[in-house]
């Protein structure tokens, strides 16, 4: 199989002018509304909302590559990077959460700066934080071919191989340069922030200078190039709606790295960005829907009842898996089965939680306002 890197022309993409304009304007539409909210929001809920922007794409980056981290952990270390106060901080020994949460926060306040192996090399260090078995802050290197397969031992399915170690500096070299000349400002500038983007992921990860984590390092840099795009960094998180359907962003991958004509990848990309948008304004009404279920209801709960609500707020939108019951209530409080039997009663009886089943089966999910 031929693949992109090895035709004539490379690194210089073919699609058809004009193909993403229509994102453009609809991506630009989103950022300005979603940054509105953001910006009339008072700075506590700011730093929620930020976290739980930086969380969804944390933990879903880290998925689509085979890693689930504990979404506890990732708050927790999210919070220590942007500075943000936790009256009880939590002890996160998961070196990927501790890694995945620097390179988020790096990415964001970064995100002016121009690109340059040194920024790379750091953020690769922040993602290989504590694994012993990767050379961390360096390209590539061996004779061995670096290769995405899938599939069983003896029976692997070979989806894309990236060019020799030997080349890696220099394509990275010319990638880097391209990637600055690139910006609003630079010599070529790519004026559509979603087209470019796209050509950074597509670009980057047909290179794979990293012996690991070049899947996440490739969509941080389509953020940063979003967030140049619009001169600010912007509220998206692209990983949560690629890891929907791994499958399909895989197959879109290696259909792009295969040709130099890349309409369909491009296609595919600003459906992602736009449909990441859609996802971050629910993301923006749930944490406003949090905080006003506090304002609301704050001065009647107790200690344990207001730990387990922010517990069970922490997964996001789609809920506490399996709702919550006396038995994981005891677990997170560390209260007796009758307390713990009292408490949910009492947040039955507010509205907050709504019961499931009945009788020892009984479970509860939280109802927002």
């Amino acid at each position: 199989m031929t693949y992109n890197w090895q035709l004539d022309g490379w690194p210089e993409f073919q699609f058809s002018r004009g193909l993403l304009d229509d994102f453009q304007l609809k991506f630009l539409l989103k950022s300005g509304k979603s940054n509105g909210q953001y910006s009339g929001i008072s700075s506590e809920k700011k730093d929620q909302l930020l976290v739980d922007i930086l969380l969804s794409e944390a933990i879903k980056t880290s998925a689509i590559e085979g890693e689930f981290l504990s979404r506890v952990d990732v708050i927790s270390s999210l919070k220590k990077n942007l500075g943000i106060h936790e009256e009880q901080p939590r002890l996160v020994k998961d070196h990927r959460a501790k890694g995945i949460a620097k390179l988020m926060v790096a990415v964001r306040l970064s995100w002016q700066e121009p690109l340059s192996d040194s920024m790379l090399f750091s953020w690769h260090e922040m993602l290989m934080e504590g694994n012993r078995y990767i050379e961390a802050g360096k390209w590539r290197t061996g004779s061995d071919p670096m290769q995405v397969v899938s599939g069983m031992l003896g029976k692997e399915v070979v989806h894309f191989e990236a060019p020799p170690a030997k080349r890696v500096p220099q394509e990275m070299d010319r990638f880097i340069a391209w990637f600055n000349a690139t910006a609003p400002g630079g010599k070529q500038a790519i004026l559509n922030p979603v087209l470019r983007s796209a050509l950074v992921h597509i670009y980057f990860e047909s290179i794979h200078p990293f012996e690991d984590g070049n899947g996440r390092i490739g969509r941080a840099l389509a953020e940063k190039a979003l967030h140049q795009g619009v001169q600010q960094p912007i509220l998206i998180s692209l990983s949560n709606v690629i890891e929907a359907n791994r499958n399909l962003y895989y197959e879109k991958l290696k259909e792009a790295q295969s040709s130099l004509q890349i309409d369909n990848w491009l296609k595919y990309f600003g459906d992602v960005v736009l449909r990441a948008q859609e996802k971050v304004e629910e993301l923006i009404e749930f944490s406003l829907q949090k905080t006003r279920l506090f304002d609301t209801y704050g001065e009647e709960l107790n200690e344990r009842e207001q730990k387990v609500i922010n517990r069970m707020l922490d997964e996001g939108p789609e809920g506490f898996e399996g709702g919550m019951n006396a038995k994981k209530y005891m677990s997170i409080t560390g209260t007796s089965k009758a307390t713990a039997t009292r408490d949910l009663q009492h947040l039955r009886d507010l509205g907050i939680l709504i019961p499931e089943g009945g009788g020892r089966s009984v479970k509860y999910q939280i109802t927002l306002i």
